[in-house]
């Protein structure tokens, strides 16, 4: 069944110095509240891992992705999808059809135009088998595309169809409330299809095997860079309305160094962590923000058979003690997870109570040493075992290093346990993650949008995300029931999830840690930044420096 959710979240290395802050512009931006120059210098804390939307599966990925495309919709500040390349809406069929009119005036990089065929084109290669999409599953709402993607119907039979050149008709299997925002999100963005095939298997795996039809052209990338430049698409439909003329994207080593860059104003901006969140929460340039993004602890029962007891995953989890790792280690203002789904993800429909205070299950994320203690060794003699060894697969970011430095210390205070840590870049963690290749992982997840199911369709038996072996039938079935029975049931629907993400955690599918703060410097003059918490984060569309 799969559904809609999210996304990873970016960690990892290096710096290069970029030249200073908030640099050129257009003349026709020098007066006014306009900047004499218009660039906005970023840190990242990855490196880019791909500009093909049909492969991205990490925060980063999409973030570029959305600078440099357009799609139907863009979310505005407060969330709510605005129209970009659809001029007009019709929904019918119950909520299950939707037309639109396209946009007449919108190019490609190349020069082409962008048309309805343009969207055909991308949803049919996402899920086609062939691509191999991880992410193909987001699509399966759209008629006939779960059936293609398992290779049961031909992709001509998608429900999309271009009626002409500029309109665009999608048959849905049901209908689905939030629609327009998860056409607001980069995988059901079109495509052009001559550099697709002009590039081949090449294709978004540098700057120049790239075409964009939205505010920015993704520059100076050649697949390995550790730094790249968005710069001002002069092809883009609304133009007029970008004022940036380039955003140079720099991923660091730390925020040690990024907060060397932004102090000495080589950068506009940097993350926070630890002391320097202490040091800045009165500095007028700091932000705090808390997006729907997790950070949680899988353990692998495909490679350690240990871990299908239920018993001696209780265990550690209970050895954890979550408010000592975030208060004491982080110290960056992430908070403790009271289950996989983090706050923000909606409200019970008719109680308003938020989703992850109904759906607590306390034991599942508490600390307890002593109580750890008793199940480990429960679950030792229920698998025949007297120790437990294995390695903790993370990236090589601070907050990864400092968390499973944490995990391992805790961990080992269980009796027979031994903990191996192995940090990598973050790029080849996504890449062993995917493939089951760990023992136990720390893995990062954020939502596409602001609904529970974002998270736990991860959990699914035959989601693509699920290669941890965790499965249960009860909770595919609860996932069912609020997906197709009861998807026009608000009520009836937000019970079936509470109870999803409860039999998650009776059972300790996976460990949840923290929800990831994102403190930061941002230089005041930078307005206009679209943040969405709950999302793709950074829309630099309309951002401006100002004088």
């Amino acid at each position: 069944m799969k559904r809609y959710k999210k996304v990873l979240l970016a960690v990892t290395a290096t710096a290069f110095l970029l030249a200073g802050c908030g640099s050129k512009g257009s003349s026709t931006q020098s007066s006014g509240k306009y900047a004499s120059k218009q660039t906005l210098n970023w840190t990242e804390s990855s490196t880019l891992a791909t500009a093909d939307l049909a492969k991205a599966t990490d925060t980063l990925s999409f973030n570029v992705l959305l600078n440099t495309q357009e799609g139907l919709y863009r979310l505005d500040k407060n969330g709510t999808p605005q129209k970009a390349l659809a001029t007009k809406t019709t929904v019918t069929n119950g909520g299950k059809t939707y037309t639109f009119n396209l946009r007449k005036n919108a190019k490609w990089s190349n020069g082409e135009k962008v048309t309805a065929q343009d969207f055909v084109y991308s949803w049919q290669r996402t899920v086609n088998p062939k691509t191999a999409a991880q992410d193909a599953f987001y699509l399966y709402q759209v008629k006939n595309a779960k059936e293609i993607n398992n290779g049961k119907k031909d992709l001509s039979s998608l429900g999309i169809k271009a009626i002409g050149k500029y309109k665009l008709q999608v048959q849905l299997t049901k209908p689905v409330s939030y629609f327009k925002k998860l056409l607001s999100w980069p995988l059901f963005f079109p495509l052009n299809k001559t550099a697709v095939e002009k590039y081949g298997t090449k294709y978004g795996t540098q700057a120049r095997y790239t075409v964009s039809d939205g505010p920015f052209k993704l520059t100076k990338w050649t697949g390995i860079d550790k730094k790249w430049t968005l710069t001002k698409n002069n092809s883009y439909w609304d133009k007029k309305n970008v004022h940036l003329q380039k955003i140079n994207e720099l991923v660091t080593e730390s925020t040690t160094t990024s907060y060397e860059l932004y102090s000495s104003k080589k950068v506009d901006e940097t993350l926070l962590s630890g002391q320097q969140v202490k040091n800045n929460v009165n500095n007028k340039d700091f932000v705090k923000r808390l997006p729907t993004a997790t950070t949680r602890l899988d353990l692998n029962q495909n490679k350690v058979a240990a871990f299908k007891n239920l018993n001696i995953r209780r265990a550690i989890s209970l050895a954890i003690n979550r408010q000592a790792l975030t208060k004491d280690v982080l110290e960056d203002g992430s908070t403790p997870l009271k289950g996989f789904v983090p706050s923000g993800m909606g409200n019970n429909p008719t109680t308003k109570q938020a989703f992850y205070q109904e759906a607590y299950v306390k034991n599942a994320v508490a600390y307890n040493l002593k109580e750890a203690k008793k199940l480990l060794n429960k679950g030792y003699k229920e698998t025949n075992t007297k120790e437990l060894k294995f390695t903790i697969l993370t990236a090589d970011t601070d907050s990864s290093k400092q968390a499973v430095e944490y995990l391992q210390s805790a961990l080992e205070k269980l009796p027979g346990v031994s903990v191996n840590v192995s940090t990598i870049p973050f790029v080849q963690l996504i890449a062993k993650q995917q493939a089951g290749n760990y023992q136990a992982s720390i893995k990062t997840w954020q939502s596409v949008f602001a609904d529970p199911i974002n998270f736990l369709d991860i959990y699914e038996s035959n989601s693509s995300y699920n290669n941890s072996g965790w499965q249960s039938k009860k909770f595919d079935s609860l996932l069912n029931e609020a997906e197709n029975t009861y998807g026009n049931q608000p009520a009836k629907r937000w019970q079936k999830l509470v109870a999803a993400e409860k039999e998650l955690m009776d059972q300790q599918g996976t460990i949840p840690l923290y929800q990831v703060a994102k403190s930061q410097l941002l230089r005041s003059n930078v307005k206009n930044v679209v943040y969405n918490p709950a999302g793709v984060p950074y829309d630099w569309k309309d951002t401006y420096i100002a004088k």
